[in-house]
């Protein structure tokens, strides 16, 4: 079993019971059921229905006060989803390095030039031939900074912290894979 069923299964009892009534304890929000159903009917990079439902659902109330767009939310939750499991990558991981790297802000710039969510280098673009890519559309940023990260992971033999260490530009130090795990435990990480 999957660590999201333990997550929902007291509800599942408490349903299957006859204990709980057919109202829900606070009415719903409904843009909020909107959009879920249709990030749901647009997430094919989950294994079932129910699957991404749970994910969906738990990882945009830890997102809604950082971005607190509805529809902004979910269309980053199912990119990195799908962008994640495309490069064989743990979006929980994903997650945390986008919140240490641009708090989520798909415009962001650093110092040394890097753009958008995920803090990718320009100069990508011309070393692979497409210019004209977009480092602040939220879909190419990811399916760089996760191919990447992936790159990263095979190249230092899963070793993570030497991965994100390189991801950072920062090997040999591990101030930057510290606060990624940190972020991963604290806030992204499924109990």
């Amino acid at each position: 079993m999957n660590r999201a069923f333990y997550k929902v299964l007291p509800l599942l009892l408490l349903l299957s019971s006859g204990v709980a009534t057919s109202q829900p304890l606070t009415d719903p929000d409904p843009e909020l059921r909107a959009a879920l159903i249709a990030a749901v009917d647009d997430s094919n990079s989950f294994d079932n229905r129910f699957d991404a439902e749970v994910w969906l659902l738990d990882m945009s109330t830890r997102l809604a006060k950082i971005v607190p767009n509805t529809e902004q939310r979910l269309h980053i939750l199912r990119s990195i989803h799908r962008e994640a499991k495309t490069a064989d990558l743990e979006p929980e991981l994903v997650l945390a390095l986008i919140h240490v790297e641009s708090l989520f802000n798909k415009y962001a710039i650093s110092s040394a030039g890097a753009r958008g969510l995920m803090q990718i280098m320009p100069f990508w673009k011309d070393e692979i031939g497409r210019p004209e890519d977009n480092m602040f559309d939220i879909d190419t940023n990811l399916r760089y900074g996760c191919t990447i990260l992936r790159f990263y992971l095979d190249k230092e033999k899963g070793n993570l912290s030497r991965a994100l260490a390189r991801y950072n530009g920062s090997l040999g130090k591990y101030w930057y894979p510290t606060r990624v795990n940190t972020a991963l435990q604290d806030r992204w990480y499924q109990r």
